[in-house]
């Protein structure tokens, strides 16, 4: 039995990007995203989950039937927000016996092999309950606080902060490994924070402080690439590659 399932959250429509289909399908040095991160993620768990919208579920499909990929598919029937997609990972098969997810956000192309397995690694070794791959940078969108001793007490995402406006830190890159039942109940559950100020959705990185105040075992490591980062927000984030 595998300890990790992996689970692939897709459901973003593209419709930010100027796209009229989900972002993940984006051909990013002529293979779709979606096809790179299952590559990558193969050795951990050759048949992934991935969360889908209900426009963009037929196209998914049709594309992994295209390059002979198979994968669960679970459906978010409304854009709740980033924790209501994890949350739908309860609708895939393999969820009864998964034990450990690696998670993954679909619009990230170039994640490096070596950082996955340095998240793996370190989740597994530590015996922590989430896991987290970071990297200090000059303009971050989330970041990571801690404490005295280097310990994380959260994952910020600075569009919910007063200031509003990204700042020098260290971010996380969408990359994260947990223990099943801990994230999933902490999502389930009504707990401060469970949904943006500034967006309404339900997140998924405010988890990451409540498990720490409940006593979890919480790891971010400084593990990731320039690479690692670049993401599909807009077209323009992938010149050059």
């Amino acid at each position: 039995m595998n300890r990790f399932h992996t689970l692939i959250a897709a459901a973003g429509r593209g419709s930010r990007a100027g796209l009229p289909y989900p972002k993940t399908l984006y051909p990013v040095q002529g293979k779709p995203i979606l096809i790179r991160i299952a590559e990558l993620l193969e050795p951990y768990d050759p048949l992934p989950t991935v969360v889908v919208s209900p426009d963009g579920e037929p196209l998914i499909a049709e594309c992994l039937a295209r390059h002979g990929r198979s994968a669960h598919l679970v459906v978010q029937s409304e854009p709740r927000g980033m924790g209501d997609a994890v949350l739908c990972f309860q609708g895939s098969p393999v969820y009864p016996q998964a034990e450990h997810v690696l998670l993954v956000w679909g619009d990230i192309p170039f994640i490096q092999p070596d950082t996955v397995a340095a998240v793996v690694q370190g989740h597994l070794s530590s015996g922590n309950d989430l896991t987290l791959a970071t990297r200090r940078v000059e303009s971050a969108y989330t970041v990571v606080a801690r404490d005295a001793a280097g310990n994380v007490e959260d994952v910020l995402e600075t569009r919910e902060m007063e200031a509003g406006t990204p700042r020098p830190g260290e971010r996380d890159i969408g990359l994260f490994a947990f223990r099943t039942r801990t994230v999933m109940d902490a999502l389930a559950q009504d707990i401060p924070h469970r949904f943006g100020r500034v967006t309404g959705e339900h997140g998924f990185l405010y988890v990451i402080g409540h498990l720490v105040r409940m006593g979890m075992k919480v790891e971010a490591l400084p593990v990731a690439t320039g690479l690692d980062l670049v993401s599909l927000n807009a077209l323009e984030d992938l010149k050059g590659y």
